[in-house]
């Protein structure tokens, strides 16, 4: 049987990932003296000790977001934005594009120039995978 608070001296901790680029987002909150089993707690290698004071802050310290590990300290974290791929980034203009072409030429009934015809099918193109070869979303028309 592992003796907790030789194990796990400090009782609370922040887990992290060691191996992430920091800062980094803490992955959770421990407060090992009270837990019946450590089978989920992390190697204390992947924790950053927490104090009594801190622990008890969860207004501001112990949050369930918006932490981070950086240098061994806890610190405010927004994770990186991701870049959407090419193909949301072509669904995203196809909607602004089909509602421009509707606010411009379908709702007066109008003929659609053929400018944004080539357009819009490139962009569907992109949006349901069929274009797999282009790297940028085509240029809207004027």
């Amino acid at each position: 049987m592992i003796d907790t608070k030789t194990a796990y001296p400090a009782r609370y901790y922040a887990a992290f990932n060691p191996t992430d680029p920091q800062p980094t987002a803490v992955t959770g909150w421990y407060d090992t003296w009270s837990m019946g089993s450590l089978a989920t707690v992390p190697p204390v290698a992947s924790l950053i000790a927490v104090s009594a004071e801190d622990w008890a802050d969860t207004t501001r310290f112990r949050l369930p977001t918006g932490r981070g590990v950086q240098d061994g300290n806890i610190v405010d974290y927004l994770p990186p934005l991701r870049p959407l791929s090419l193909s949301a980034q072509a669904k995203t203009a196809l909607i602004a594009a089909r509602q421009t072409v509707w606010a411009e030429y379908g709702v007066l009934n109008d003929p659609t120039p053929e400018a944004w015809v080539t357009y819009l099918k490139a962009l569907r193109a992109l949006a349901d995978g069929q274009d797999t070869s282009s790297t940028t979303l085509p240029e809207a028309p004027a």
